[in-house]
């Protein structure tokens, strides 16, 4: 199997996200991993209706901690892009390797101090032209990098 991309969300929160970024990697046939805690159970009724009749199909992995998934996983760091809508860096700049690892922190505190400290030089953004806006909503973001990280490799 070719690789694909990781989709990662360090702390979601809400689960109406989380079942869209759940449907999003099963039609890019990509591995879906959660970070806890979360704001809602993996049996949450919302998390399922977002997810439709397709979250049968995500390919998850959970891990109780951050520490745990890099245990686990041993990321290179030219593999890891860290999503924060303050980056310096657009997403459109990097060549993204077949096993890239797209990372996202939680809809309301993004992710923690410490992981973005780690990766300074992974952290990439989606440009917003308007100044009336933040952010974009996570299931969005997901769905875009998601997009851009196998452009050209359909």
């Amino acid at each position: 199997m070719t690789a694909r991309p990781t989709i990662v969300l360090v702390h979601p929160e809400i689960p109406h996200n989380t079942g869209a970024v759940g449907r999003t990697c099963v039609a890019l046939d990509m591995e879906l991993v959660l970070i806890r805690p979360y704001g809602f159970t993996l049996s949450d009724r919302q998390l399922k209706r977002a997810g439709l009749d397709y979250w049968q199909h995500v390919r998850l992995s959970e891990y109780a901690d951050w520490q745990a998934f890099l245990a686990d996983r041993d990321p290179r760091s030219s593999q890891m892009f860290l999503f924060e809508e303050d980056a310096p860096r657009s997403f459109y700049e990097p060549d993204y390797p077949e096993d890239a690892i797209l990372v996202f922190g939680s809809e309301t505190r993004g992710l923690p101090p410490a992981i973005r400290d780690a990766y300074r030089e992974c952290e990439v953004s989606l440009p917003m032209r308007s100044a009336h806006i933040r952010s974009l909503n996570l299931a969005n973001t997901v769905t875009a990098a998601a997009y851009q990280a196998l452009r050209g490799k359909f």
